[in-house]
C-alpha cells in the first residue's frame, strides 16, 4: 500500500516536463495570435470594403435632380500624394450662397449622406458629397482622418475657389464626423460643423470594437487584445507611415474656434456615446453635445427626425454670420444668434 501511495504521488517526468512548458506554450501561442491578428484587422481597416455606385443609382441621382431643378456636377481632386477623390457638388436653382460638405461613415460611399443632402438642397444650401479615400471612387488606402483631414482641407479650398460662398459648414457621420473634428485642427474657415457619432480616438473605437466581439465594452479591448491593438498600430507605422495615434477627433478640437454640435445615439454600442462626452469635455465652450433617447448608431435621425432637422439646420443659421463680410453680416445677424 505504501509503495502505491508514492507511485500515485510522484508525477511522473513526462507530466511535469509537460506542466513545465505548458505556461510559456500558452504565452507564445497569445502573443503571436495577437500579432497576426492585429496586423490582419489593421490591413481591412485600411482596405474596407468598396461599394461602388451602381448605374441604377446614378439614374435615380440624376433624374431626382432635374426633378428637384438641380445642378448636379460630377467633381474630381488630385492630393498632394497623388490620390484621386471623386464627389458630387449639387447646386440649387436658388441658393442661399452656403455650402455643406457632407462625410459618410466606413464601408459607405457618398449615397450613405445623399438623404440629408437633398433635405439641405430644399434648405437652399449647395453641398459637396465626397468619397472618402478607398471608398466610392475614391483611391487611396482609408486612414480614419490622418489624411483625410487634409483631403478635407483641400475640398474647403474647391469650394471657396469655384462657388464663393458667404459660409462653408460640415456635416459628417461616424467616420466622416471624426474625420471632420481631425480637419478642425488647421481648418478655420468652416462657420459650424455637425458630427454624428463620431470617435474620440482610434485606439478608443479600436478597443470597442474587439469587445463588441463579446459583448462586453472596451475593456477587454483594452486589455486582453491590448497587445493585438499596439501589434496593429505598429503595423501601419511601418508599413504606410500612419500614426494611428495621430487619429485623434478630442485632441484636434481642443483650441479650436468652429462652432461644433455632436448627435450621439444614447444607444450607440458600435461607438458608444461617451465618445462624443470626451471630445465635448475637451472644449466645453465651442461644442454641444446633444445625447438622442432611443437611438442607435447614426440612428438620430431614425429617432428623432423633426428635431434632427431643427437642430442641424437652426446650428448653420445661428452661426451663418460667423465668417460673413461686415456689409451682410448685420443683416444675417437680425434672424440668427452670432
Amino acid at each position: 500500500m505504501g509503495i502505491l501511495r508514492g507511485e500515485h504521488a510522484r508525477p511522473r517526468a513526462g507530466a511535469r516536463s509537460f506542466f513545465r512548458w505548458l505556461p510559456g506554450a500558452l504565452l507564445v501561442i497569445y502573443l503571436l495570435g495577437n500579432i497576426v491578428g492585429g496586423t490582419g484587422v489593421a490591413w481591412i481597416a485600411l482596405h474596407p470594403p468598396v461599394r461602388l455606385i451602381s448605374p441604377d443609382e446614378l439614374r435615380h441621382v440624376q433624374v431626382a435632380a432635374a426633378a428637384d431643378a438641380v445642378d448636379l456636377e460630377d467633381v474630381a481632386l488630385t492630393t498632394a500624394d497623388g490620390v484621386t477623390l471623386r464627389a458630387w457638388f449639387m447646386r440649387p436653382q436658388e441658393g442661399n450662397g452656403n455650402a455643406v460638405i457632407l462625410l459618410h461613415g466606413v464601408a459607405d460611399n457618398r449615397l450613405g449622406v445623399y438623404g440629408y443632402g437633398r433635405r439641405l438642397l430644399r434648405q437652399h444650401y449647395s453641398v459637396l458629397l465626397p468619397d472618402a479615400r478607398a471608398h466610392g471612387l475614391s483611391g487611396g488606402v482609408a486612414s480614419y482622418g490622418v489624411t483625410e483631414s487634409e483631403d478635407i482641407h483641400q475640398w474647403v479650398d474647391w469650394l471657396e475657389d469655384h462657388e464663393h460662398p458667404h459660409c462653408v459648414y460640415g456635416f459628417g457621420e461616424s467616420m466622416g464626423a471624426a474625420q471632420l473634428l481631425q480637419s478642425l485642427r488647421k481648418e478655420p474657415r468652416f462657420c459650424a460643423v455637425i458630427g454624428e457619432s463620431p470617435f474620440a480616438t482610434f485606439r478608443e473605437v479600436a478597443y470597442a470594437r474587439f469587445g463588441q466581439q463579446f459583448h462586453t465594452g472596451p475593456w477587454v479591448g483594452s486589455t486582453v487584445f491590448r497587445p493585438a491593438v499596439d501589434a496593429g498600430f505598429a503595423f501601419l507605422r511601418l508599413k504606410y507611415g500612419l500614426d494611428m495615434e495621430d487619429a485623434s477627433p478630442v485632441e484636434a478640437v481642443r483650441h479650436t474656434r468652429v462652432p461644433v454640435l455632436l448627435i450621439h445615439g444614447a444607444n450607440d454600442t458600435n461607438i458608444p456615446p461617451f465618445h462624443s462626452a470626451e471630445i465635448q469635455a475637451a472644449n466645453p465652450g465651442d461644442i454641444v453635445l446633444w445625447k438622442v433617447p432611443g437611438a442607435v448608431h447614426t440612428g438620430a435621425y431614425a429617432a428623432a427626425p423633426a428635431e434632427f432637422e431643427r437642430r442641424v439646420v437652426n446650428w448653420m443659421v445661428s452661426h451663418e454670420c460667423r465668417q460673413k463680410p461686415a456689409a451682410a453680416r448685420a443683416d444675417s445677424c437680425l434672424h440668427a444668434r452670432c
